[in-house]
């Protein structure tokens, strides 16, 4: 006697947030270039250039090791907190207590997950910007927070409006997440902004979390949020070697901010991971000696080289852009010819082989906008130029 097959059920909080949209979106330019398309991707901040040789180095070395194999602390090894700390103090004129005021991660992803737990409730507010990372509000949701949106706009340079987060309802908001300089949309730090957000954390109860991996990219003078007096207070700073190390793939970044909010990421951080491979912290730790001939060189020089590219494909689309802009994307507002984005996107995939961004995933007000990467080749942009201008024409 056959018996009836109770099915399984995925968790509801599935319901709440979508495949990420580079892991979708993925999958179609894999099947077309299986089909033999070579679509030449200009959407995904993954640099394409080594770390230094150094760095290198010291992991092939360490890793040879007979016992650099084990377990490492949660906390990550000292030496590895001690050159965050002398990043930090070097780059920013910040001084963090190695002991006490840094976390290592296993990249800003994780951390975000670790900052949520650490201080959000079910049911409590994070304040979210649009446009922005689409992590801040898809981890929000999993963990049951309710996200309130707050608009970032080009007339304000993409910056916060706070006379409207003033008169908001913030009783129940915990987190306020913002990212300067700006990803999706280059806007540079700015001093006056990191004040108010100090403020506006202190008047509120609310700890503001700045996500900041692009300081050095396009970009002679790097800011950070804890420069502010008394910003370690009521804020939280994170960064990362992805961008400004070209280590993406390795999954170093780091938290920054007083010592009892560290004590509190740390309880639920230890409860979820183990820390990191010994010899990829050692790598880490030569990584943060680089000296600045080679951040002229890979964060500054290449990217501008590649930029003045990314530049010519937006103007082939017709989009419009700001060449102020900073990082490692080019950010375009689309012609009013397009019902939408994707009209525009979807149109230079099929048509001219090149995968860009859609600025809708990073929110509602992303939607007439186009994202660029600049993290693919000269010659690769180039091709891209070409191809787009054939589909074009060229503008």
């Amino acid at each position: 006697m056959s018996q009836e097959t109770k099915p399984v059920r995925p968790a509801d909080r599935l319901a709440l947030v979508n495949e990420y949209y580079f892991s979708r979106k993925g999958k179609e330019v894999a099947r077309l270039n299986a089909e033999g398309k070579d679509i030449i991707s200009l959407a995904i901040g993954s640099p394409d250039m080594p770390p230094s040789e150094a760095t290198v180095d010291t992991l092939c070395r360490e890793a040879r090791r007979p016992d650099a194999h084990g377990y490492q602390p949660t906390t990550g090894i000292p030496q590895l907190r001690e050159a965050m700390a002398g990043f930090y103090l070097r780059r920013y004129g910040v001084t963090l207590d190695p002991k006490t005021e840094i976390q290592p991660l296993i990249g800003s992803k994780e951390g975000i997950l670790h900052v949520t737990l650490a201080f959000v409730n079910p049911g409590d507010q994070v304040l979210v910007p649009d446009p922005g990372y689409p992590t801040y509000t898809s981890l929000s949701r999993l963990l049951g927070a309710d996200v309130v949106h707050y608009d970032l706009r080009p007339e304000s340079g993409w910056q916060p409006d706070f006379d409207a987060l003033e008169r908001m309802d913030l009783s129940r908001v915990k987190l306020m997440w913002t990212n300067y300089p700006n990803m999706p949309t280059g806007a540079r730090a700015r001093r006056d902004t990191y004040e108010k957000l100090v403020a506006f954390a202190r008047r509120h109860g609310i700890v503001v979390v700045n996500d900041n991996p692009y300081s050095l990219i396009l970009n002679r003078e790097p800011m950070s949020l804890l420069q502010v007096p008394g910003a370690k207070d009521c804020c939280i700073e994170f960064n990362s070697m992805s961008k400004s190390h070209n280590m993406p793939g390795w999954r170093i970044g780091m938290i920054a901010t007083n010592a009892e909010f560290i004590s509190w990421i740390l309880k639920v951080k230890s409860n979820i991971d183990s820390g990191t491979f010994r010899p990829m912290q050692l790598a880490a730790v030569e990584a943060y000696r680089n000296d600045d001939a080679w951040h002229e060189e890979a964060n500054i020089n290449v990217y501008a080289r590649r930029r003045e590219l990314a530049g010519q494909v937006m103007d082939a689309l017709g989009c419009a852009y700001d060449p102020d802009q900073v990082g490692m994307f080019l950010w375009g507002r689309i012609p009013d010819t397009y019902a939408d984005v994707e009209q525009l996107t979807e149109r230079v995939l099929h048509e001219a082989r090149v995968f860009i961004t859609p600025g809708f995933i990073f929110g509602e007000n992303g939607r007439r906008y186009v994202r660029l990467s600049l993290c693919a080749k000269e010659e690769k942009i180039a091709e891209a130029l070409r191809r787009i201008r054939e589909v074009f024409g060229h503008k």
